[in-house]
């Protein structure tokens, strides 16, 4: 966390500031799409949302880390403490762990239901038993505890211009769409993790199954089946983003940026799935360079736009018009070119 952050949040205790340091940390280490997307938030936003994504990383490196030879039973272990130090955290607003101290700090400042955290933990639990997901709403079930939730976290920090309850649903969709997103470009990484998000029935229709995806990844041999269904996969993603889109003009305005640039970057990622040929079995589709520095150079311009428009409003906001709200800011299909 930079010095210039944790001062616009008011974060004066030196614990704390190390804790918000720590998150931060971890989502420069692991996120690179999501992060680049945050610089765009105004600074005093930054820490908090470093807290949540900072939190999710953690659990998520206890369940997902193939590098550190802990068994199954050692990383259900991992997570039942996590919980504990969670609920304690979040009951009395501190922590002895860091990562955990920031979180609290956060949900107390912003009023976060403390019911988002034990989800997201139940889907991380999950994830030590569960292989495979037999049809879409059994993969949803399981995206409410691990991506929805995050999109609801994030609604207080971001702030909105219409009742939170009526932007709540769409921030869930830009969670699920995220998690998505990630699950058709990690295809192949998921099967050496001995799992598939792809739901079972989708892969069925296409005559694909996890015996055929197995094949395909050891062989490095594509086949047109397979193809299909990641086809199938991205346009079922793209749908998601659309129930997300409305969701962007409800947010703060000075929110708003960070999380269209989140929302196109994401967007690429299919696109770039698309374009390497639905090769996502056998490796990891990448954004160019190039496409997201211009995303995030458009940020900027959006973020400049917004903080002008801020500075002449009255102090007072003036719920817009619905037309206005579903119009201004959000990005069509073929702008993110999901």
């Amino acid at each position: 966390m930079t010095r210039r952050e944790l001062d616009a949040a008011g974060i004066t205790d030196p614990d704390l500031r190390a804790a918000y340091t720590d998150c931060r940390r971890l989502n420069a280490r692991h996120g690179r799409t999501y992060f680049l997307a945050t610089r765009l938030l105004p600074v005093e936003r930054r820490p908090a949302v470093h807290a949540l994504y900072g939190f999710a990383r953690w659990a998520d490196d206890i369940v997902d880390d193939l590098d550190s030879g802990a068994t199954t039973a050692e990383r259900a272990a991992a997570l039942r403490r996590l919980s504990e130090r969670l609920d304690s955290g979040l009951r009395v607003g501190r922590s002895p762990e860091p990562v955990v101290h920031a979180l609290a700090h956060t949900a107390r400042r912003y009023g976060i239901d403390h019911r988002h955290f034990t989800d997201f933990l139940a889907s991380m639990r999950s994830d030590l038993e569960v292989t495979d997901y037999a049809d879409y709403g059994e993969l949803h079930r399981y995206m409410h505890g691990s991506a929805a939730v995050i999109g609801l976290q994030m609604l207080p920090v971001l702030g909105t211009v219409v009742p939170r309850e009526e932007a709540a649903p769409h921030a869930a969709a830009l969670g699920v769409a995220f998690q998505l997103t990630n699950f058709l470009r990690d295809v192949g990484e998921d099967l050496d993790r001995g799992r598939v998000y792809l739901p079972a029935d989708l892969l069925a229709a296409h005559g694909v199954d996890r015996n055929l995806l197995l094949w395909s990844r050891a062989t490095g041999r594509r086949d047109p089946r397979i193809t299909g269904a990641l086809r199938a996969a991205a346009a079922l993603t793209r749908s998601v983003y659309r129930e997300a889109a409305p969701g962007l003009p409800m947010l703060d305005p000075v929110s708003r940026p960070c999380i269209r640039t989140a929302f196109v970057l994401y967007g690429g990622i299919l696109k770039a799935v698309a374009d390497d040929g639905y090769a996502c079995v056998h490796r990891r589709a990448v954004v160019a360079p190039a496409r997201r520095a211009a995303v995030a150079l458009d940020g900027l311009t959006r973020v400049a736009a917004a903080r002008l428009a801020a500075s002449r409003r009255p102090a007072e906001p003036v719920r817009p018009r619905r037309a206005d709200r579903h119009e201004a800011f959000a990005p069509t299909v073929e702008e993110t070119a999901v």
